[in-house]
């Protein structure tokens, strides 16, 4: 399937984070494990959602704050010494990645409304 680069970058995201997350010890894994794993779903489905969305702009702002949330999160996962440095560095790498694509689809989208609202503007 070819889909646009940050939602697949994510779907692999999803893949590899969820079964680590899964493996964490009992009293981590109920609170944070599931939080993240929470997260991880609610921004791939959150950008599929948007793709199809007439106003993307401010759904994907706020998958920009979810992504934002979404890293400390994974930073607490490090702290409390749940992953490995090695780990922590791949997700973190990967979450850059992920919000480098959604930058630039929230940048394209500011543009196009700009350009929208010019032709409206214009027309009348």
């Amino acid at each position: 399937m070819n889909e646009l680069p940050v939602i697949q970058k994510t779907y692999d995201f999803v893949k590899w984070v969820v079964p680590i997350l899964n493996k964490l010890p009992r009293h981590h894994k109920f609170m944070l494990g599931d939080r993240i794993i929470k997260e991880v779903y609610d921004l791939l489905e959150g950008l599929l959602r948007a793709r199809y969305a007439k106003q993307k702009l401010t759904q994907l702002q706020s998958l920009n704050s979810e992504l934002d949330v979404l890293r400390y999160q994974i930073r607490l996962l490090y702290d409390f010494e749940l992953i490995s440095l090695k780990r922590y560095q791949y997700i973190s790498q990967q979450l850059q990645e992920i919000g480098i694509e959604l930058g630039g689809w929230i940048k394209q989208q500011k543009q196009y409304n700009k350009n929208h609202y010019q032709e409206k503007v214009n027309l009348n």
